[in-house]
Formats: structure tokens, C-alpha cells, sequence
């Protein structure tokens, strides 16, 4: 885009000053020139992936599963690391890949699962190398914080933000030596303080840190960072918790039942699962923007992959004052029928 538009601008600035003189003539060679060499550059991304290794992690089900099945397709060969290995998810995955398709048992919050897939990996790498890691495995819940224990943001913090931390200690080195790529599936949730994501929100914004840390060190080795940030895709995967308002109220000890009445709580659930069933109902969107990023000559920094009609709501949100971020929520009628309900 730079050399599109300074083409533009050597073009209109030739025209005004120089009329119809030779340069004119010049200043537009100049820009097809430009111009070729943005699309040459543009062309140096991967067509396909044969002879290069990729690391993906939670192919159980989900984004990590149909990108897996994408990336088998364009010839990479995948480690598909999986929770249960014995599971449909993985099964699929060997069913319906190609040869290249290796299935991992990989628990990321688990150092020996870990140590175990990278000598794996070694010990089975194309001869190009591992081009990528994709960290991808992650879980999900709801709940406010006073519904919560520390347990709980213990396990998010430990799947979200440690795991990842933990698989990309440990693959570092061979991605580093092809150049290659580092993905990390985050969520808008790292910047949308909202209601009931808290513990969510804490793990994924932690990530992004670690992530952007990452790609100003790897910088210097010509390792590309992406960060990967979806909006509501709780539909089309399987990372939605199951829980009912009865679990919820089942683990309140009588101070939180006092202050959160029990039809709050089936309110709240209620109001949750609507708004999840409003979103995506499939994943094409995140797995072209992954594709993208392992792909493509110029990656972005991040992928923000919300509706049209939000895209401007949620990229502008993390610029804007906290007062002001704070008084979009007051727009909710769930806020205004909490405040109503709770102590009722």
C-alpha cells in the first residue's frame, strides 16, 4: 500500500507542476515500477506448503481442527496436537488427511505432553523445517468475579496464557531457523472489559502481551507474530461452557446468595446464551485470516474478525477513555435489570 500511494502522489504531483513535460512520462514509469514490485512482494508469500512443518495446538474440535484439515490440504505437514488423540476430533483428522497429518497427544499445560511433542516434532520435521507454530488450544467460561474462585482464573490463566507461553518456549528455536511464523488465537475479550468474561479476559489479555513482547524480539530473526482475535464464534466451535444457572447458584455460599438473587442468575444465563447464539455460526473467517497470516508475505500484527457492522465499535474501543468505555455498558438493559435485581 505504501508504494501504491506514492505512486499516486509522484503521479498528481508530476501532472500539477509539469504538465504535459517529459517527466511526466518518467514519474509514471516510476510508479509501474513501484507498482511491480509491490505485487512481486505480494507473490513471495507460500502458494503451498510441501516441504514445511506446522504446529497447531487444540485440534480436538474447533478452529484448531478445520485449519489443521486446510493446511494438510495445501501440503504442509501437520502436528495436529489433540487433547485426546483417541477422540472423534483427532480421529477425523486421520481419517479424512493425508499422510502428512500427525496426531499429538498435547495437554499445553502439561510439561511433559509438551517436551514430548517438540521431540516428536524434531524427529519427524520435512526437510524445509517447522514454519509455524499455531498456539490455538484454549478454553472458555463465564461468570462474574464474585461467582468465581481463584481456581477458576488459576485453570483459564493456566490453558490460555501459561500453555502458550510453555509451546512457544519450547518450539522457539526451530521456527526461528526457517524464518517461519508464530500464530496466537486471542479473542476481543483482551480489550473488551465486559460483564461475566473476566477470568477470560485476564488470561487473553495476558497473551497479547506475551505475544507482542515475542514479535519485538523475533523481529531481529525475521520471525513473523500474529495475533488472532475473534468476536463472537461461540457457535461455531465447542469452547462454550455447558453450565446451567442451577450449577452457578449450586456453588454460592449464602453471602453471594444474598446479594445475587437466584433469578439474576437464570437471567444472566439466559442473556449469555442468546448473545452466543447470535454470532458465527461457522469458523471460514478465522481460518482464512490464520491462512493469511502463515501465508501471506506481509502478515498484520493482528486480525480483528468481528461483522462489518461492529468492526468499527470494536477497533476503536481500546483507543477511547475509560470513562467512556465504562459507560457503553449502561446502553445494556441487562445492566439496568441487574442493578434492579440484585439483593431482590
Amino acid at each position: 500500500m505504501k508504494a501504491l500511494f506514492l505512486s499516486v502522489i509522484l503521479l498528481l504531483v508530476s501532472q500539477k507542476c509539469l504538465g504535459d513535460h517529459v517527466l511526466t512520462y518518467l514519474a509514471v514509469a516510476v510508479s509501474i515500477l513501484l507498482l511491480a514490485g509491490m505485487v512481486t512482494h505480494t507473490q513471495n508469500g507460500l502458494s503451498d506448503g510441501f516441504g514445511y512443518g506446522v504446529l497447531v495446538t487444540g485440534c480436538d474440535s474447533g478452529f484448531g481442527h478445520h485449519l489443521a484439515k486446510k493446511l494438510d490440504s495445501m501440503g504442509f505437514t501437520v502436528f495436529a496436537g489433540c487433547l485426546c488423540p483417541e477422540g472423534p476430533g483427532a480421529q477425523r483428522l486421520v481419517d479424512e488427511g493425508s499422510e502428512r497429518m500427525k496426531i499429538l497427544q498435547l495437554d499445553v499445560t502439561k510439561e511433559e505432553h509438551v517436551k514430548l511433542a517438540r521431540d516428536f516434532v524434531k524427529s519427524n520435521l520435512p526437510e524445509k523445517g517447522l514454519y509455524a507454530v499455531v498456539n490455538n488450544a484454549g478454553v472458555s467460561d463465564w461468570g462474574e468475579i464474585e461467582w468465581s474462585t481463584a481456581q477458576d482464573f488459576q485453570r483459564m490463566v493456566d490453558v490460555n496464557l501459561v500453555g502458550p507461553i510453555r509451546v512457544t518456549i519450547a518450539f522457539l528455536s526451530m521456527v526461528r531457523a526457517t524464518k517461519g511464523r508464530m500464530l496466537f488465537v486471542s479473542s476481543i475479550f483482551s480489550f473488551f472489559n465486559c460483564l461475566n468474561m473476566g477470568a477470560y479476559s485476564v488470561s487473553k489479555r495476558g497473551l497479547e502481551a506475551f505475544a507482542d513482547c515475542l514479535r519485538v524480539e523475533m523481529a531481529s530473526f525475521g520471525v513473523q507474530v500474529s495475533i488472532i482475535q475473534p468476536g463472537n464464534f461461540g457457535a461455531a466451535t465447542n469452547i462454550l461452557s455447558k453450565k446451567t444457572s442451577q450449577d452457578i447458584w449450586n456453588e454460592f455460599d449464602g453471602a453471594r446468595k444474598l446479594a445475587f438473587s437466584q433469578k439474576y442468575i437464570e437471567k444472566a444465563c439466559d442473556y449469555f446464551q442468546s448473545m452466543c447464539s447470535l454470532g458465527f455460526k461457522d469458523s471460514t473467517m478465522v481460518i482464512d485470516a490464520m491462512l493469511h497470516a502463515l501465508t501471506s508475505a506481509k502478515p498484520r500484527t493482528r486480525y480483528l474478525l468481528v461483522s462489518s457492522m461492529d468492526w468499527c465499535f470494536f477497533y476503536f474501543f481500546p483507543f477511547l477513555p475509560t470513562y467512556v468505555t465504562d459507560a457503553v455498558f449502561n446502553l445494556s438493559s441487562m445492566y439496568h435489570k441487574r442493578e434492579v435485581m440484585l439483593y431482590s
